[in-house]
């Protein structure tokens, strides 16, 4: 064979490759395309199926409340004789409400009473402060801010229950507040 008939061999070959190739791409980018399309399909199918089936169920929920409402009928008119109540029958007013109440009896328990306080009234003074690690109460002027920045307590209010952890501004900057604190919680 000559050098040039090779050469044409080369690229017959070359290009009958290429063609193969591109149409293997072509055949498998339309197989991708129908897998697709098929799988929207599918989702397509299971919401519709999903869709039919709540439907089914909101239809069997509204037949077995229909069915019970009519049992209750039956029942109503045959055992209990209950009738839908009338206007004359609906309170307007507390008081009303009250009329148709009963005196207490004698073994009743005593009835809850809450407690109100307005500001008019005489209000008790704050219970005096005592340290939790001392049981000694707190000087007035140390929670008033008079006494020096070095021995200055630090006093913290906890909800619930009165606590009142109180260190000393040097036992806050050397992190033992904490500890005092978390003491003063439990």
């Amino acid at each position: 064979m000559t050098r040039s008939n090779s050469i044409g061999h080369l690229r017959i070959r070359r290009i009958g490759w290429l063609a193969a190739l591109g149409t293997c791409i072509a055949l498998y980018t339309l197989l991708h395309v129908k897998v697709n399309a098929v799988h929207a399909e599918v989702i397509r199918a299971e919401r519709e199926i999903v869709r039919l089936e709540e439907q089914n169920m909101l239809l069997e929920t509204e037949f077995l409340t229909r069915s019970n409402q009519v049992q209750l009928s039956a029942w109503n008119r045959v055992d209990f004789g209950f009738e839908a109540p009338r206007a004359e029958q609906f309170i307007e007013n507390p008081v009303q409400l009250a009329s148709f109440g009963m005196p207490r009896r004698a073994d009743a328990p005593a009835p809850i009473r809450l407690a109100k306080m307005t500001a008019g009234e005489d209000v008790p003074d704050f219970p005096q402060l005592t340290s939790p690690l001392t049981g000694e109460p707190v000087d007035e002027r140390v929670l008033a801010g008079d006494e020096p920045s070095e021995t200055r307590l630090a006093v913290a209010l906890a909800t619930g229950t009165l606590r009142v952890p109180i260190v000393s501004a040097s036992d806050i900057a050397g992190g033992t507040a904490v500890a005092v604190a978390e003491a003063a919680v439990r």
